[in-house]
């Protein structure tokens, strides 16, 4: 029997999923910042450009990570470890080394296709393709407010200026991440050498197509006001929280488990104990543990020794 089943929908209040891109020198750390300030009171920097966001610790409040490498599964256990310590807001400045940095995905697919031997590249990607997967689910599972850079890669196009000369001008194109990446977003914004930013795409209509010369404050308070136009929803600890409560029963997790799928939080990236664990994994090990005790009990009745 099919038990799919059609629910009213229903808006509810969300995090922010907000990706910047643009060539390097277009500000993109620093409009990070001060949007993720905006948005929340601590926040969390993952450093992937040799400390570069430090110089800008003198105008903003924030914890960082340095990073050499970057493995999908290095970002994943930083998520987990933010999420864990709570923090409002998640920077990762920026995500085009986890495609093309040392350790990055294509480095882990060239390793893949190594290992696999026949099938080249195709095997590769086939072997890798769960890493980067697991990365963007933790990424948007996250649950504070996440902002992302990616660095455009740059070409110059000749133009005319105001008394018709021409001069070359540095323009960015697509991110430096794989095809698509964008739509994992909420909103994107695009940013250009006179830290202009074009939002390119966008969910919340009011912002859908603006042009902000320096984005301020003002960029992070609309971004809040479309985030808060709907009902309470629940978060990852909160989910934890449930998952982890000594009476939960099977039935309790089974139905926890349906409902952080249809919230498409399984991926979220959680801490259990010393491990990182995506937030479906806790779920099933605590429901696996409530099945146990049933049937331990159940057995237990039946023998009179419960």
């Amino acid at each position: 029997m099919n038990h799919l089943a059609f629910i009213p929908a229903t808006k509810e209040q969300a995090k922010a999923r907000i990706a910047l891109t643009g060539p390097t020198g277009s500000g993109k750390t620093y409009t990070a910042l001060v949007t993720g300030t905006g948005l929340g009171d601590r926040i969390a920097l993952v450093d992937t450009e040799h400390g570069s966001a430090a110089k800008y610790a003198d105008e903003f409040t924030f914890d960082t990570l340095p990073l050499t490498t970057f493995e999908p599964t290095a970002l994943v256990e930083a998520l987990a470890v933010a999420a864990h310590d709570g923090y409002d807001v998640m920077i990762v400045d920026s995500l085009s080394h986890f495609w093309s940095g040392t350790g990055g995905m294509l480095e882990q697919v060239d390793n893949a296709a190594r290992r696999v031997g026949a099938g080249g590249s195709f095997a590769g990607w086939k072997e890798a393709r769960p890493l980067e997967r697991a990365m963007l689910d933790a990424l948007l599972a996250y649950p504070g407010h996440l902002i992302v850079t990616m660095r455009t890669k740059t070409e110059y196009v000749v133009e005319a200026d105001e008394r018709g000369r021409k001069v070359p001008r540095k323009v960015g194109l697509k991110p430096e991440q794989r095809e698509g990446i964008e739509y994992e977003f909420d909103i994107v914004g695009d940013l250009d050498h006179e830290n202009t930013l074009v939002i390119s795409k966008s969910r919340a209509k009011p912002l859908s197509g603006t042009v902000l010369h320096k984005p301020g404050a003002e960029f992070a308070e609309a971004v809040l006001g479309w985030l808060e136009a709907g009902k309470p929803a629940k978060s990852v600890p909160d989910y934890i929280t449930a998952a982890t409560a000594p009476d939960a029963t099977y039935e309790d997790l089974r139905a926890l488990y349906e409902e952080a799928r249809r919230h498409n939080l399984l991926g979220a990236a959680v801490l259990d104990g010393e491990e990182t664990r995506t937030l479906g994994e806790l779920i099933v090990r605590h429901g696996t543990e409530a099945a146990k005790n049933r049937v331990g009990q159940d057995a237990g009745s039946r023998t009179g020794t419960g």
